[in-house]
């Protein structure tokens, strides 16, 4: 079996981090392949396609370096487990001293895979590029460098929505609701729910408000015509681009959805708990 290994190198105990992983899948016969950058901070060669004929993909760090780890590997299909190191995260499936029983199970196909749908995003930036970028947790379209208002039309299906004045714009995934859409007064959404979620950053009106919609829906968004207002566009809270004045950004449900490794007992809903310090009992 092979793993394919991706460190954040900015963590602090990374290597010992790494030094675990390694050992607890090593001596249960694994082949570990690491990535350049991370092999550069803990002495061990690594190669640039580390996904590359693995059969399961760790990512070392948190919810960052999870998404950071997707993005490299392109759409590979290859399931995916993240080690948190530090603070517990919604996309991890262990803190890094539950490695050996993360190896355990996944070598003896106890594991659970989950898939979580992504979202599949067209744009043409200022330059007149086209790109193409799969989203996990969010796509938002947002203002530039004046602080001021930016005005969207959005369609869905063909049919217009609204023309939102706001400081963006925000289309989520399930998952992607616990991160930049919850900040910005989204709703908290199952991650298995087949659904988008259009969240209004900051409205210029009292009635702007989020909206859950099918995930087979497709969403057009582009600049109004009377908004001179440069518009910022990011993936995942990276790949910030500019977003050309007659560009329309296209997004709709990802053909293939990602499948995230969860340990037997770890659910998204016990994140839940732990993260927003919810009861488990009554009053």
């Amino acid at each position: 079996m092979n793993l394919g290994v991706f460190v954040n190198p900015r963590k602090p105990d990374v290597a010992d981090a790494f030094g675990r992983v390694c050992a607890a899948f090593e001596k249960r016969g694994w082949t570990v392949t690491l990535d350049e950058e991370g092999g550069a901070v803990v002495g061990r060669p690594g190669v640039k396609r580390f996904w590359e004929g693995a059969d399961l993909v760790i990512s070392i760090g948190g919810d960052g370096t999870f998404l950071e780890t997707l993005h490299r590997m392109g759409g590979a299909p290859v399931p995916v487990a993240g080690v948190n190191i530090g603070h517990l995260g919604f996309l991890t499936a262990c803190q890094d001293e539950d490695v050996e029983q993360l190896a355990e199970v996944v070598t003896g196909g106890l594991h659970l895979q989950v898939e979580r749908s992504m979202l599949r995003v067209r744009m043409r930036e200022e330059g007149g590029k086209e790109h193409e970028f799969l989203a996990l947790n969010e796509v938002v379209l947002m203002r530039g460098e004046t602080g001021r208002l930016v005005s969207l039309e959005a369609k869905v299906d063909g049919e217009i929505l609204n023309e939102y004045r706001a400081d963006g714009l925000i289309v989520a995934t399930p998952t992607g609701s616990t991160a930049y859409s919850l900040a910005a007064g989204g709703p908290l959404v199952g991650p298995r729910a087949e659904v988008m979620v259009m969240t209004p950053i900051c409205p210029h009106t009292l009635s702007g408000r989020a909206l859950v919609i099918g995930d087979d829906s497709v969403v057009e968004l582009s600049p109004s015509g009377d908004s001179p207002e440069p518009i910022l566009f990011t993936v995942d809270g990276r790949d910030i681009l500019r977003v050309a004045p007659d560009s329309v950004v296209v997004v709709d449900k990802a053909p293939n959805p990602l499948r995230v490794v969860r340990l037997p007992g770890h659910s998204f809903y016990e994140t839940l708990r732990k993260k927003l310090s919810w009861s488990g009992g009554g009053l």
